[in-house]
């Protein structure tokens, strides 16, 4: 067992000088290897989208990284350090959708578990646990304008179907499993 704290260098004798950290990520984000680690050892609370457009039909996108990767999956994120759920709400909507949309357009869905047996970097035995927060809104889009930094392709679908879609993810089917008759 380590006695040494969480993310604290190890320092070699009293006079030893700490070598100089890269550039510091963006605010909320930690550098990879940190992260990595914090995922090892951490749940993360992420937001999961749930776009309904006025037919009924709900958004996903066939997911481009791990730990979803090649499955489809509805959009999200994670919620970061400092940041109100207001907050990633809205820079969720715009990153994720390149939608700006105010917290107030989403309802609460519930909350849920995912867990994973890899990690964001795809790492076999790495295992990811998320406390998901899912929202809910009705929006019309053309899928033709989303940004595809996290997904290939998006498409809208019935419940029913997705439910029932061996592509989606078994978290994404979850939601449209647990509103059927």
């Amino acid at each position: 067992m380590s006695t040494e704290p969480l993310g604290w260098p190890a320092v070699a004798g009293a006079r030893a000088r700490l070598a100089p950290r890269p550039a510091a990520p963006a605010p909320g984000l930690l550098p990879e290897d940190d992260f990595r680690r914090a995922v090892q050892m951490l749940p993360l609370v992420s937001i999961d989208l749930l776009l309904r457009d006025p037919e009924g039909r709900y958004l996903t996108g066939l997911r481009c990284n791990p730990p979803a990767q090649g499955a489809w999956f509805v959009p999200g994120g994670r919620v970061r350090k400092d940041e109100t759920l207001a907050q990633a709400l809205r820079r969720l909507a715009r990153e994720e959708l390149g939608l700006t949309l105010p917290p107030q357009a989403w309802r609460p869905r519930g909350v849920y578990e995912h867990f994973y047996g890899t990690n964001f970097a795809g790492e076999n035995g790495r295992s990811t646990h998320y406390i998901v927060l899912a929202y809910e809104a009705q929006l019309a889009l053309d899928t033709a304008s989303l940004p595809l930094g996290q997904h290939r392709r998006y498409r809208w679908q019935p419940p029913a179907a997705i439910a029932a879609d061996p592509g989606a993810h078994p978290y994404t089917q979850a939601y449209f499993k647990e509103s059927a008759p």
